[in-house]
């Protein structure tokens, strides 16, 4: 077979109006489906491994650079390939996305020692950064707005499986010595491999859609002003709990981040349509307070996520694998709502009530969860979280579509780019704002459970039991007692010490973890109420009928009638 006849069998044939059939857009779903849970998958099943990837490597004290280096890079990245996608194609950028992200995974996978991790993690992110936004803006290609939920809905699977699987996974190999002679935590890393060659292999066939290059300039001004706004916020939205959010380096690193966003303004300003992120796409009150919604939501929506998992682990006792298999309601959730939320967008072309009933959703359920406590059953929690994965489903997908339907078929990737790019940082934002009131308030709770727990019969009894004693395991908080108690709180920085202690002891230690989770909970319900009074002001404008490749088609054919 000839080469153009073998690029012709690749391509995906078109309708006589320029669109893809059902099966045809599913065939090149397949890719941007293994692109994105390399993304999705990679984050879940890291944060897993960290404490084990970080004994092995002998950086426990700075582990959190491994974090702070990825996030970093991929939020940075993320308008980037958008800009570079609407310049030069999907396609390329896409494959070049997929290329780098394998090749820092290669690299996470031989580090020796933490600070080579943080930099080889600090190149994942440079791929991670256009896996996602690049999936969401070719699906816009190639399908019309009103039938692009019904596929966005496998993205958001996607995204909910990962939430599962990456904790389990990541459990797994962090408990090996070895597999296939390589440590087991290196595993974490080296599983993307084969994945991404696979998913190499399948854009490169069928992810051939036609492009008109664009003769912009890059916007490299832009670029770098954006850096010096984001880095240094970002560093402190990871580390600021450690340094103190008043201390030096964190007034500093704000200042600085300050200076730089207004020169990435005034530097956006400047290049007009060649900007990175252009200006007047805000000037429309749909991407405006769509990508408010989507900053605020990301807020919400990782501050509550992250304190489950937390909950799960440190109040129920769940291993890191089973809190993963506990989410699975959560998962449910979001596939269900984001598959029938697509299915009626498609069929009655209406979407703004499915961010308002999802909103609402979240609010609830956080709600819910503000009242947890030790004894509340897993029953009750999982039902609750089908809730919070119902309003999850019915938002992201659907904010998105809000923002791409907005802008013109040229724009469309810097566009679905922001979208990304607003809820990355709503959700770096709210995880370090409510990691910081989980362990602002923890260890006050904790103190004032053992003051109550000392009127407590049972408690008193274990204070004397001779076996209890005689534990090495409890002179912790033996000790803690006997210096004048309550308020001398042992470090919480490695909360393995509940799993060995009295059940009688860890009591005031759970009481206080969960009442400053719910503390946490009620923060994100109050967070997520700004985001409900905002969405009544999302204007709803018609959805169009076109796909992206049918729109720049009936363009040029206007064009070239005048």
């Amino acid at each position: 077979m000839s080469e153009s006849a073998t690029r012709a069998a690749a391509a995906p044939a078109e309708d006589s109006d320029g669109g893809l059939s059902h099966r045809q857009v599913l065939v090149v779903l397949s890719g941007l489906l293994l692109g994105m849970l390399l993304a999705a998958l990679d984050q879940t099943i890291v944060s897993a491994a960290m404490r084990t990837i970080a004994d092995q490597l002998h950086g426990q004290t700075i582990q959190a650079w491994a974090t702070t280096a990825y996030l970093i890079t991929a939020t940075i990245s993320t308008p980037i390939y958008g800009k570079l996608s609407d310049i030069y194609g999907r396609r390329p950028m896409y494959l070049t996305a997929i290329s780098i992200f394998l090749i820092g995974s290669a690299l996470c996978g031989v580090a020796s020692n933490m600070y080579e991790l943080a930099g080889a993690r600090a190149v994942q992110g440079l791929g991670a950064g256009g896996l996602m936004s690049l999936a969401f803006a070719i699906l816009a290609d190639i399908v019309p707005p009103r039938e692009r939920s019904r596929y966005q809905g496998y993205f958001m699977a996607v995204f909910g499986t990962s939430s599962v699987l990456g904790p389990v996974a990541g459990g797994f190999f962090a408990g090996l010595d070895s597999f296939l002679g390589v440590d087991g935590w290196r595993w974490v890393f080296l599983i993307n491999l084969p994945v991404g060659i696979i998913a190499l292999v399948v854009v490169s066939r069928v992810l051939n859609i036609p492009h008109k290059r664009v003769d912009h300039r890059v916007d490299y001004l832009g670029a770098a002003t954006l850096s010096l706004g984001l880095v240094p916020l970002l560093v402190v939205a990871e580390q600021g709990r450690a340094w103190g959010w008043t201390s030096f380096a964190s007034l500093g690193l704000i200042g600085l981040s300050v200076v730089g966003i207004v020169l990435f303004i005034l530097a956006e300003r400047r290049a007009g349509d060649e900007a990175l992120l252009p200006l007047r796409l805000f000037r429309s009150s749909v991407f405006s307070v769509g990508n408010a919604l989507n900053f605020i939501v990301g807020i919400g929506m990782f501050g509550g996520l992250l304190s489950l998992p937390l909950y799960m682990q440190i109040v129920k006792g769940a291993s890191p694998t089973e809190a993963g298999l506990l989410m699975l309601p959560l998962t449910f959730g979001i596939m269900v709502a984001s598959g029938v939320s697509g299915s009626m967008t498609a069929r009655t072309g209406r979407y703004k009530v499915f961010p308002i009933l999802g909103i609402g959703s979240m609010i609830v359920a956080m709600l819910i969860w503000s009242g947890i406590g030790v004894d509340t059953p897993l029953w009750w929690t999982s039902a609750v979280m089908v809730l919070m994965g119902a309003g999850l489903g019915l938002c992201m997908q659907t904010l998105v579509l809000a923002v791409q339907n907005d802008v013109p078929p040229s724009d469309m990737g810097v566009a679905t780019a922001s979208a990304t790019f607003f809820r990355q940082m709503g959700g770096t934002i709210g995880a370090a704002a409510f990691l910081s009131v989980l362990f602002g308030v923890v260890g006050d709770r904790i103190a004032d459970s053992f003051r109550v727990a000392a009127g407590s019969v049972d408690f008193r009894a274990a204070l004397t039991d001779p076996a209890v004693l005689a534990d090495p395991a409890n002179r912790p908080v033996l000790q803690m007692m006997q210096g004048g108690g309550a308020g001398q709180v042992p470090s919480l920085d490695d909360t393995t010490f509940l799993n060995h202690l009295d059940p009688r002891l860890a009591r005031p230690f759970l009481d206080g973890f969960s009442s400053a989770m719910d503390t946490v909970f009620f923060t994100g319900a109050m967070v997520m109420v700004g985001a409900f009074i905002l969405i009544w002001f999302l204007k709803e404008k018609p959805l169009s009928t076109k796909s992206g490749m049918q729109a720049r088609a009936a363009e040029a054919r206007a064009a070239a009638a005048h």
